[in-house]
């Protein structure tokens, strides 16, 4: 059992019966009355994000949790496949525990999250950047470019993602997977 001076970004707690990650928090000490906690908490099951006030010195369940290097091999009907880059184990995982699975592409290393007591995945976490190929977008209009005009594009992983006019096909360029959002272009 810890309490709210072991809180940090990351951590994973239970809460309310449900495995929560602290995203965000902040010790406040008003110049009257006690200290406490403000967070931010994930829920690891549902993906909700809620906040939550904790008085200092309040007791929290942690969660032993451990990150596994994977390798993603491909999806099917069961899932999505990845194998455990230590022991060459191959699991399958469905889709509600992976944020931006659209992303994924064979071979591409992913860290999943897993609790230890019970052996159980809890989230796959992608790269925060991926650099993938455009394999199809329209053609964009030389002279536009004053704005900041943007069009689709389908990447090579089948995922959209808005980018500026001047990208083309076969170009690559670097996606933030939190986000969705193009960042540059990139030399291959």
């Amino acid at each position: 059992m810890a309490n709210t001076s072991d809180i940090r970004n990351g951590l994973c707690i239970n809460f309310n019966n449900d495995i929560y990650v602290i995203v965000e928090f902040q010790h406040v000490k008003p110049g009257k009355g006690n200290a406490f906690v403000r967070t931010r908490l994930k829920s690891l099951s549902s993906g909700k994000v809620v906040e939550n006030t904790f008085v200092a010195g309040h007791d929290v369940d942690v969660v032993r949790v451990e990150r596994r290097k994977m390798q993603y091999l491909y999806k099917d009907d069961s899932g999505y496949h990845f194998m455990n880059s230590e022991t060459y184990d191959q699991e399958a995982f469905n889709a509600n525990l992976i944020e931006n699975g659209e992303f994924l592409k064979e071979g591409m290393e992913a860290e999943v999250l897993y609790h230890v007591e019970k052996e159980i995945p809890l989230t796959v976490d992608l790269p925060a950047h991926v650099v993938m190929e455009v394999t199809s977008t329209e053609a964009g209009v030389r002279g536009n470019t004053a704005t900041n005009a943007q069009k689709m594009a389908t990447l090579e992983s089948g995922a959209q993602v808005k980018v500026p006019l001047f990208v083309e096909e076969g170009d690559y360029i670097r996606v933030d997977t939190r986000t969705k959002e193009y960042l540059e272009r990139v030399k291959q």
